[in-house]
């Protein structure tokens, strides 16, 4: 290769590593942006933080280059809440280590984006979000304490919300972008299983919105449109479901409506979050577990049909 054709080769790379890393820390603060819309206490309390999920479905497809992205869009949100410049830049430490850290875990244990396996899917659920957000959680938590913006008796209910907001960030928006990454346009798809679809989705939509702005303690009416999404459609079903119940959820505790009514602060974070942790994983892990019985199915038949040709291959013929 000539060195001209060799540096145009490497210009080429770097131009598309700085739109790559562009259009990501884009998202990253949009992302948050739509975060904030939701805040429950001064911007303070998120319960989701969307761009969590963003950060690490982006380093589980390219790896460790998108972080100057991340690392940018999270001081550029934090400069403007942050009371100054230097705990911006701490608290953006924190949110790149953290999906950095739960990216290098999952890519040691053999994760895969397609979440086909349960142990993907359990491998997302406690070493990505559970396990890494404990990393943006403590940093965050403690930049605001050592600069007085955050009392010390304080840290421990900070610390839980800020957890918590991350985790479901990766639970419920890192699946939904893993889907959209590999998502194929099926060939000729009927009109019928495009109805399903849209029925699923306009029944899960309306059953969120009664049970979390109904003064009835019926947020278990959600499970069954789950389920419905996992068996029928998977993960590719599963996961936007999900997200719909969550951002609808996370609205009517902001509106104190429903289940969320006249409780304490701490108390609607706790129904809150256990419900949106409960939907997350029953989402995830039920999808995951019918795709991995279905491919078991699959190999198992092709495996009795060379197994069959096999045995016809070496019977005896009948003298004709």
């Amino acid at each position: 290769m000539s060195t001209a054709a060799s540096g145009g080769h490497r210009f080429r790379h770097h131009r598309d590593l700085v739109l790559l890393n562009l259009v990501i820390g884009g998202a990253y603060y949009a992302a948050a942006r739509l975060g904030l819309l939701q805040q429950l206490v001064n911007g303070q309390v998120t319960p989701l933080w969307p761009p969590t999920g963003i950060a690490l479905a982006s380093l589980l497809f390219w790896g460790p280059r998108v972080c100057p992205a991340i690392a940018v869009a999270a001081f550029a949100v934090n400069i403007g809440p942050g009371p100054s410049p230097l705990v911006a830049a701490g608290i953006s430490v924190g949110n790149t280590a953290a999906p950095l850290a739960a990216y290098l875990v999952l890519r040691r244990v053999g994760f895969r984006t397609n979440l086909e396996r349960l142990r993907d899917a359990l491998a997302l659920v406690f070493l990505g979000a559970l396990g890494g957000m404990l990393i943006s959680a403590t940093v965050g938590t403690g930049v605001l304490v050592l600069s007085d913006a955050l009392a010390a008796r304080d840290f421990w209910s900070a610390w839980s919300v800020w957890w918590t907001g991350d985790a479901m960030g990766v639970l419920i928006v890192a699946p939904c972008v893993l889907v959209l990454r590999g998502a194929r346009w099926p060939p000729l798809p009927s009109v019928l299983r495009w109805l399903e679809a849209g029925a699923m989705l306009l029944g899960v939509a309306a059953v969120t919105v009664f049970a979390t702005r109904s003064g009835l303690q019926v947020l278990f009416l959600v499970g069954p449109f789950l389920i419905w999404a996992a068996f029928r459609f998977r993960l590719a079903g599963a996961a936007p479901c999900a997200l719909v119940v969550s951002v609808l959820a996370i609205d009517a505790a902001a509106d104190d409506t429903g289940p969320f009514e006249g409780h304490q602060l701490a108390a609607q974070m706790f129904i809150l979050q256990a419900f949106n942790g409960t939907t997350a994983l029953t989402a995830l892990l039920l999808s995951a577990l019918i795709t991995e019985r279905n491919n078991t199915q699959r190999q198992i038949a092709q495996v009795c049909e060379e197994l069959a040709d096999t045995v016809a291959a070496l019977s005896p013929r009948e003298p004709g």
